[in-house]
């Protein structure tokens, strides 16, 4: 019976140094961690100090997505034997020059993408990588400050495509109005007195004017997300037939050191690219017959993007 009791003591005892060394070491991770969160605090405290002072601001993110794929016999799909590969990318940078009394803005979006289809049973076919997505926009803005939220501005923006038909059209922008930031990596372009100059081969329907401009960009970095969306708006005085827009959004979030996923959208309405197309789409000895395309008689349809993949912050 002794024994008995003499065993029971030496296990409660046990257990009573386990959970007092388990308590211990559960302060000593706390004061740990109350004291890594200060420091924490001290270093967020320490680069907001950095970020505000005068000086360049350089950074870029972008995303890849793409995928190969082989069929050999598969008679379940109209084409059995065919080989076919989707490649994307997209890259968002920027690098801008912060002073006391002016600042200076430049930005780049391209998104690009290239797909291609090979039935192997047609000999003729185009297994090559034709280009889809093809997005490019460069955009500078300089500007006096009048207040910490108000300056006057310049902007030159342009914009095209890279893979097909380069420039044709292009857009190039140059303006002169104000700009807001009224908070932290949100900037709003007001320029009332601004030039759409429209570039373009041939006799086509595209046209240069005078109009307004209005641009909202918004890029941050928070942890491992980073986003960037962009309005671009041009309204032509005139006419409306002239105007346009375009809404880009980029997010990415890192994963695993510099590597992980990202998800790209776009929006625009462009009429002159509508009829533009509309009229590469004619046929005037087509039975029945079709109706030419005009302003007054397309539909301008929204156009749309989205790229989705793995991505790299640089």
């Amino acid at each position: 019976m002794k024994k008995l009791l003499l065993v029971c003591v030496f296990f409660i005892g046990l257990i009573s140094i386990n959970a007092q060394s388990k308590e211990e070491l559960q302060a000593q991770k706390a004061e740990k961690q109350a004291e890594a969160d200060a420091a924490q605090a001290e270093v967020k405290a320490l680069q907001a100090q950095i970020d505000a002072l005068p000086g360049w601001r350089v950074g870029a993110f972008g995303t890849i997505g793409g995928s190969l794929s082989n069929f050999n016999n598969w008679y379940a799909q109209g084409t059995p034997n065919n080989s076919s590969g989707n490649i994307g990318f997209t890259f968002n940078g920027y690098a801008n020059l912060i002073q006391e009394k002016f600042f200076w803005r430049n930005a780049l979006t391209t998104n690009l993408n290239w797909v291609k289809l090979d039935d192997k049973d047609n000999p003729t076919d185009d297994d090559s990588f034709k280009p889809t997505t093809d997005v490019f926009n460069l955009s500078s803005l300089y500007g006096r400050n009048i207040t910490k939220t108000l300056a006057i501005s310049g902007l030159m923006e342009y914009r095209t495509t890279l893979l097909d038909n380069f420039n044709d059209p292009g857009y190039l922008d140059f303006g002169v109005g104000a700009t807001w930031t009224p908070i932290e990596n949100l900037i709003v372009v007001i320029h009332p007195l601004n030039y759409n100059f429209v570039f373009s081969s041939g006799d086509t329907v595209f046209e240069s004017s005078l109009g307004a401009k209005i641009v909202a960009d918004y890029t941050r970095q928070i942890g491992a997300i980073n986003f960037k969306t962009n309005l671009s708006m041009f309204q032509s005085y005139k006419s409306s037939d002239l105007s346009n827009w375009t809404w880009t959004n980029s997010f990415s979030y890192t994963l695993w050191k510099m590597i992980g996923v990202g998800f790209d959208f776009g929006l625009r309405s462009n009429k002159q690219e509508a009829l533009n197309y509309a009229l590469g789409q004619f046929d005037p000895l087509a039975i029945p017959a079709q109706t030419e395309p005009t302003f007054d008689n397309i539909d301008n349809d929204l156009q749309t993007y989205y790229t989705v993949g793995l991505s790299y912050k640089f």
